[in-house]
């Protein structure tokens, strides 16, 4: 019986990658579950909240974020590579993590009131934001380590589990926020901050193994270098991916910021094929370095990693065309701009895809360096725009070319560092 060309051609290919395609849908359909939760958390924010509310909200959590990777000074990676090669000792790697926790208290107070007094004094009170810290440097910060822990031992299930609780718990607070007589940000941080705690109490009551703290300083001092320089990497990498909120906050004002982080929320939420993605190719360059040797392969794979963005953020502006209050009132009042910002979610997804890349293939220092370049020219750039114009019809469009030059910038950092050789990542 004939069957044309193209049928066959899928055949073969399917037969050749079957593994890789079960396991990327396995990959995405797990996620599916967090992103509608995230989604509807999104959706309830974003219009509980005044727009210049939910700007200040945003921007209070990506600075708890950044700070919160300082917590206990990055001794989450020994902890996680004890559970993973030595479980026995995650009892007494635990306790280090404990301590290091209490002892990383002073420096993360300084670091919130700076940051406070810095950007937020004029629109917020501290209580309120000092609330947002406690839930992002602590409580889920907290929750993640547990995951962390998790996946260190194997048990990826319950990790994957713990996820969706605490996704799902904020989401219900988020959900009876919206419905609250009187929403407001003061109001929102008590919400928020209990259902953090909350999830973190699950995670660490019911999730936690159950282990014996040991105390044995003479093998956390063995670590401290390795814990240091794991913070530092993280601190960089969020700094890059959630700095650009600050500086708007700091240029444009809560209302700016609001646009902006309701733009930037919707752009992120077309990320999740690729982010499955991204984490297939890291395994695969892993255990066979020579996967991206070759241009073609590698243009092939960026020109995949644009396509599907654009697609993404494409049917999102197109919905949102269509039916323009489909998330809510507030959003309607970004939605016309996200045809202005179409290539802006290809951009961001490659500049994080060289990021795995480097990664994957044991150039963390250079990958370091990269970030802290990616940073500095990406708030640059939105300095110089936000500070010509703070007209939402003006900087919209603009954004395509902040993130073009962030891409060309990386792309060029990235692919001169694959022509050194380095030594294969176990």
């Amino acid at each position: 019986m004939w069957t044309p060309p193209l049928i066959d051609f899928a055949k073969t290919l399917y037969a050749r990658h079957s593994g890789v395609i079960h396991a990327y849908i396995s990959m995405t359909s797990g996620s599916a579950g967090r992103l509608v939760l995230s989604l509807v958390y999104f959706i309830c924010i974003a219009n509980g909240l005044s727009i210049a509310e939910f700007g200040l909200f945003a921007t209070a959590s990506a600075a708890g974020i950044m700070i919160s990777r300082v917590l206990a000074f990055g001794f989450m990676s020994p902890l996680y590579r004890v559970a993973t090669v030595k479980p026995l000792l995650v009892g007494t790697y635990s306790a280090g993590f404990v301590a290091g926790a209490v002892a990383s208290l002073p420096l993360l107070a300084v670091l919130c009131l700076a940051i406070y007094y810095a950007v937020f004094d004029r629109d917020m009170t501290l209580s309120v934001f000092l609330a947002f810290m406690a839930a992002e440097i602590i409580c889920w910060r907290g929750l993640e380590v547990v995951v962390i822990v998790l996946n260190g031992l194997g048990r990826f299930g319950r990790a994957a589990l713990l996820v969706v609780i605490g996704t799902g718990i904020r989401t219900a607070a988020a959900l009876a926020f919206s419905l609250s007589h009187e929403p407001s940000l003061g109001t929102w941080a008590l919400f928020y901050l209990g259902a953090n705690v909350l999830a973190l109490l699950i995670a660490v009551v019911w999730f936690f193994p159950k282990v014996r703290l040991r105390w044995r300083p003479e093998l956390y001092i063995r670590r401290w270098a390795d814990s240091v320089t794991v913070a530092g990497a993280e601190v960089l990498f969020y700094i890059q991916s959630e700095f650009d909120k600050i500086a708007v906050l700091a240029i444009g004002g809560p209302e700016v910021s609001g646009i902006y982080a309701i733009i930037m929320r919707l752009a992120d939420l077309t990320a999740l094929p690729v982010r499955s993605f991204n984490t297939l190719l890291v395994q695969k360059i892993m255990r066979t370095p020579g996967t991206i040797s070759s241009w073609r392969t590698r243009l092939t794979i960026e020109s995949l990693v644009a396509g599907i963005s654009f697609l993404a953020i494409t049917a999102m502006a197109v919905y949102l065309w269509i039916v323009p209050r489909g998330l809510g009132n507030n959003v309607a009042q970004a939605a016309p701009y996200l045809m202005a910002v179409l290539l802006v979610p290809s951009f961001r997804n490659l500049v994080e895809y060289h990021s795995e890349l480097l990664y994957a293939t044991g150039r963390t220092v250079r990958r370091m360096v990269n970030l802290v370049i990616a940073g500095i020219v990406k708030v640059a750039l939105l300095a110089v725009v936000f500070n010509t114009s703070t007209d939402v019809a003006y900087w919209a469009p603009l954004l395509n070319g902040v993130y073009l030059a962030l891409y060309g910038a990386s792309f060029a950092l990235t692919y001169s560092a694959l022509r050194r050789e380095t030594g294969r990542v176990i």
